[in-house]
Parts: structure tokens; sequence; C-alpha cells
């Protein structure tokens, strides 16, 4: 009698688990959904400040902005990185395949006599970082389900405002790129300078004569601004939707 009686109670200590890990994949897939949503919804206005740049900047050339890339002719010495990575784990191998491809590229600029900084976005590339001994300029963590940019705006500038002094010669952002609910892949894109010819091929066919107000290089800084600012935020919802997807199936 003692061993049935234990015996049903392990069944039903499965059956219990089983209802709490359904409950989870449900909650998961849910998060997962609205992350991809999330993400999906920020394209089109990335898509836009980038052609609206480029329009800009092609009808002006003879204002190079400090993040174009012919506005620095001295090869890089100073690199900066903004490292995307997740706040929890229980998500497969993400966190790791990134990290391990910005060690791999700190290490062989580092090798050429560069001087590195970093910012962290995520709990975990932060506490790894700091492990390495990678010098963090800025850290944000707890960023939750939805990413807001008056969030991470504070840690994006420190890097822009050292790019822009002169402390820094190149920034790369560094995040999980979202394919698919089965694929995800780390990337390191270099985010400045901004290469011209991207920004050449973005331009559209016509030639506008634009009124400016106040004028045309205010106009420019601003908006130089806001494109690379909607490239850090794509590349955090990218992150976030990658992350809920290798949850699911981790």
């Amino acid at each position: 009698m003692a061993a049935g009686k234990e015996i049903r109670g392990k069944i039903k200590s499965v059956e219990n688990t089983k209802k709490i890990t359904k409950a989870m994949e449900m909650v998961a897939a849910s998060k997962m959904r609205k992350a991809q949503d999330r993400m999906r919804a920020a394209r089109p206005y990335s898509e836009k400040v980038r052609n609206i740049t480029a329009n800009l900047a092609s009808a002006n050339p003879e204002y190079t902005h400090a993040f174009m890339a012919n506005a620095k002719d001295t090869k890089a010495k100073a690199v900066g990185f903004i490292v995307v990575t997740t706040d929890k784990g229980l998500c497969g191998g993400m966190n790791t395949n990134v990290l391990r491809q910005v060690t791999q590229k700190t290490r062989e600029l580092e090798a050429a006599g560069n001087r590195i900084e970093v910012v962290a976005i995520g709990n975990k590339g932060l506490g790894f970082l700091n492990r390495i001994g990678v010098k963090v300029v800025s850290s944000v963590t707890q960023i939750g389900d939805t990413p807001h940019l008056d969030k991470l705006i504070g840690p994006i500038k420190v890097m822009l405002d050292a790019y822009q002094d002169g402390h820094l010669d190149a920034v790369y952002l560094c995040y999980t790129r979202f394919i698919n609910t089965m694929r995800q892949e780390p990337v390191a894109e270099q985010l400045l300078p901004l290469p011209a010819a991207a920004l050449q091929a973005d331009a559209g066919a016509h030639s506008w004569d634009y009124i400016y107000e106040p004028d045309a290089q205010v106009v420019i800084d601003e908006l130089m601004v806001r494109y690379v600012e909607a490239l850090i935020y794509q590349g955090v919802a990218e992150n976030l939707a990658s992350e809920q997807s290798a949850r699911m199936v981790a």
C-alpha cells in the first residue's frame, strides 16, 4: 500500500510539473510574439530615418558629419563596443555566442595596439566583461521586455560623445540578430564611422532643393544622431526577439 501511495504521489508531482512547464511555455510563446512584433514595428522608422539622412547628406556634399566614413582619415587606435546581451539566462548559447565574438574581436584589436572601451546593455554581458577585465565605461540593465530609448540613451550618448570628441576612432554594435524562431546569429557590425557608400545607396535617384530651418548643418547633425540611435534600438529589439525565441527552444 505504501509503495502504491508513493507511486501515485510521484505521478501527481509529474503532472503538476507538466502543468507548470506548459504554462511557462505559453507565457514564453506570448512574449516571443510580442518581441517579434516590436522588432518588426521598429524597422519602418529605421528605414525612413536612414532614407532621409541619406538624401540630405547627398544634397549637401560640402558638409561631412563626424559620423561619416570619410570624416576620419587616421587608422583606428581606440575602438568602442556597444555589447547587447540579455538580463536573464535560460536562453541556450545565445549570450555565449555573441560574447565569444566580442572577445575575439577585442583581442585582435588589442593585439594591433588599439585601446578598447565598452558600453554594456544587459546584465549577462556586463558581468562577463567585468570578469575578463574589459573597460566598461557605461552600462544599462533590467531593460525589461519592452526596450525604451529614453533608458538606453544615457549609455549610448557616452559612446557617441566619445566618438565625436575624437576619443574613439570606431564603434561596433554587437548583438544577436533575429533570423527566425529557430535561428539567431551573433553579429558585430561597424556602427561608426557610417559607411558613406551605404548612405549613398539609400539616397533617392532625385536631387531635391531642400529648405532648411535653421540651416542644413543643424538638421543633418540632428538626423545623424537619430539615425545611429535608431540602429542601436533596432539591435536591442532584435536581441530581445532572439532571446524569447531562444528561450522557447532552449
